[in-house]
């Protein structure tokens, strides 16, 4: 029996892909992209990422881990030298990279929790982005904000020029929280540097579930997200309030992110605006459907013992997809249990059709033509918001799950959506 937990992002043959095809593994490909996004707010380079890739083997997770491992070290030596010789700018630019091919190194790991590498490869990345952080113009922040019975990881950003265009120094602040797997880091190159140059302030975070505190606390994913989200709210009106504008508090959900800030801005009535990067209605219903029709009929059962023992076979299984083998390894390490059919139960408590309602403020939905994770989601979510929504489909080249190498593409339609929507 085989268990596809998760679409792969596209599901074309090479041939097919909107782009040249940077893998024959769908999975691969994707993933090589989103490294290859990331050069565009100084994450990675072009060249390296490709010569990374060239020593790939398609579905050899092991393979991609050393492939980014030897890059990332060779990148990290390459910034020790660069701080011999200070220059603010290529040290930030090194480190930041360096952090970038340690997270890709990461990624395909967590299928067995008690590999060293999982915690290993993220303390390079952190100490490695953290260099880029004490580079900045304006040195990015690492804060500990308290929360319910959790610490929420974040990192603080301000634009260079204080002072907004209206003579004000209190300006337009983003929140901005990743997804299914995605870190807080990734964000400084996905948005955050283009919103520095708007002239916005920017809090990414993480809570349970996500790449940090996931480490850290041993925490899963939790579905009432307003409990991340409210403490954020409370740090910058406090903390930040001669600088942030209360009028202009927009929260970011990338990818799952969508459903996690959807939630919050449900009960978080402070939240001005939403950017629900890609809009997800039902977790559950994204991904069952991929179930084997054996295996559903084990999870509809309640046959747990027997749907753990498929699910487990599947995450060392080569002739599984990667997709399917990474979706169920990640879910289960981010939700935090061993059991595979304990994280799929658990996906039900994620669906906004008990809460949209509640939203009242302005909110950005995106789709993507290859969204491949929450197909036809995105379009159910504007349908229930109704008036306050906007939707947007990226097609093409830029149609990919949370427009994977296109993110100036996205800013670009963000943020002439949010100059229309937030008070002058």
């Amino acid at each position: 029996m085989s268990l596809a937990i998760l679409q792969s992002p596209s599901s074309a043959k090479a041939e097919e892909e909107p782009i040249l095809s940077l893998s024959s593994d769908s999975a691969f490909h994707f993933e090589v992209l989103v490294s290859l996004g990331e050069a565009l707010y100084g994450g990675s380079d072009l060249a390296p990422v490709l010569g990374a890739a060239k020593n790939i083997t398609a579905g050899d997770f092991d393979s991609f881990s050393q492939a980014f491992q030897k890059l990332a070290y060779k990148t990290k030596d390459q910034a020790l030298d660069e701080e011999a010789n200070y220059d603010p700018i290529n040290v930030r630019d090194t480190w930041f990279s360096a952090a970038t091919y340690f997270r890709r190194a990461d990624f395909y790991l967590h299928s067995n929790w008690t590999n060293p590498l999982i915690n290993t490869l993220w303390d390079e990345q952190t100490q490695a982005f953290d260099k880029g952080l004490a580079s900045l113009p304006i040195p990015g922040q690492r804060l500990q904000i308290p929360a319910d019975n959790f610490t929420v990881e974040a990192i603080w950003y301000e634009p260079i020029s204080r002072q907004h265009k209206n003579g004000s120094s209190k300006r337009p602040t983003l929140i901005l929280g990743n997804g299914y797997d995605g870190a807080q880091e990734d964000l400084y190159h996905t948005v955050v540097v283009p919103a520095l140059a708007r002239g916005w302030n920017c809090l990414t975070y993480e809570g349970p579930g996500h790449p940090t505190v996931r480490r850290k606390q041993d925490l899963g994913f939790i579905p009432d997200w307003e409990r991340v989200v409210s403490p954020l709210v409370d740090y910058l009106l406090e903390k930040r309030s001669d600088v942030v504008d209360k009028y202009k508090l927009v929260l970011f959900g990338f990818s799952f992110g969508g459903y996690l800030a959807a939630r919050a801005t449900a009960f978080e009535p402070r939240i001005s605006a939403v950017v629900l990067d890609g809009g997800v209605w039902d977790c559950y219903e994204a991904f069952s459907p991929n179930l084997s029709p054996e295996l559903k009929e084990l999870f509809d059962a309640g046959n747990k013992e027997a749907f753990d023992e498929a699910g487990r076979q599947i995450l060392d299984n080569p002739l599984v997809p990667s997709q399917a083998r990474w979706g169920l390894a990640q879910g289960m390490w981010a939700f935090n249990t061993l059991s595979p059919y304990d994280f799929l139960q658990a996906t039900k408590k994620y669906a906004v059709k008990d809460f949209i309602s509640q939203i009242k403020v302005p909110v950005f939905v995106v789709d993507a033509e290859s969204e491949g994770f929450f197909s036809g989601q995105p379009q159910k979510v504007k349908d229930a918001l109704g008036d306050i929504a906007t939707l947007h489909t990226f097609t093409g080249a830029e149609g990919y799950h949370c427009q994977a190498g296109a993110f100036s593409s996205l800013n670009r339609v963000m943020f002439g959506w949010l100059n229309k929507v937030l008070p002058k």
